[in-house]
């Protein structure tokens, strides 16, 4: 009954370590994911040290590649050192992720006083023009968000380039997708997009993070496991130094 135990868990803890090295490249793509988005709406947010999260999480993924390595060569040839080792780093990568959901939690609350904060700075530098960075950022959100200035269309009358415009028009991108004779004109509410975009983007940032905790979250509990199988193993290597080895089926002396 013993044997089949601590066979049972070399097993799952292979299993396991293999799951680590998938585990590693999704955790390198969530924490890419969020610079690339980070990167599109950098001009709304401010704190960069938001990022924290996303970059902690992109080492935990590449320490992965090594912690997989480790386990399946340290359960497979019964090393007592590798295995200590084993369990020694997967309780601090754990910790690490217990730190980034933590940090995960607190960037999320801050995001919506960070986008009041700077929203209605970058639409007043907005100048219409291609070569104008937060003009990019402003035109990029309106189409991706399908929404149209601060809180609603007519926000755009309070910023310097409708005043110097003066032709009662917001930018093409608050025009929706199917209006094809649309000019951007206040006199035509129902080309445009009737959303704004202060709301959308407080949310589309909010769920960034949620995806940044939630990977550190399911993550975490594989390693639990993990610890807990590579214990298993630990303990009945300590007890009984005759047992069967995983890969030849010979008795370890």
């Amino acid at each position: 009954m013993g044997q089949c135990g601590i066979t049972s868990s070399k097993t799952v803890l292979v299993f396991l370590n293999l799951i680590f090295w998938a585990a590693a490249g999704i955790l390198c793509y969530v924490g890419a994911y969020v610079f690339i988005t980070y990167d599109d709406y950098d001009h709304f947010f401010e704190d960069v040290y938001t990022l924290i999260p996303a970059v902690v999480i992109i080492a935990v993924g590449a320490l992965l590649f090594i912690i997989g390595l480790i386990g399946c060569c340290a359960t497979i040839r019964e090393s007592r050192c590798g295995l200590a080792t084993f369990v020694v780093i997967l309780m601090l990568v754990f910790v690490t992720e217990v730190v980034v959901v933590v940090l995960g939690y607190v960037y999320r609350a801050k995001v919506e006083d960070e986008v009041n904060h700077s929203i209605q700075k970058v639409y007043d530098e907005y100048n219409g023009t291609n070569t104008d960075a937060p003009s990019r950022a402003i035109d990029y959100v309106q189409r991706q968000l399908h929404c149209c200035g601060i809180t609603n269309y007519s926000d755009w009358k309070n910023t310097r380039w409708f005043k110097e415009s003066r032709n009662n028009s917001v930018p093409l991108s608050c025009c929706k997708p199917n209006m094809n004779n649309c000019t951007g004109s206040l006199s035509r509410p129902g080309d445009l997009y009737p959303e704004g975009c202060e709301a959308l983007v407080v949310k589309k940032l909010k769920e960034i993070m949620m995806y940044v905790i939630w990977a550190a979250l399911t993550f975490a509990a594989i390693q639990m496991l993990g610890m807990l199988c590579a214990c298993v193993v630990l303990c009945r290597r300590s007890r009984d130094p005759a047992y069967e080895l995983l890969i030849t089926g010979a008795t370890y002396a």
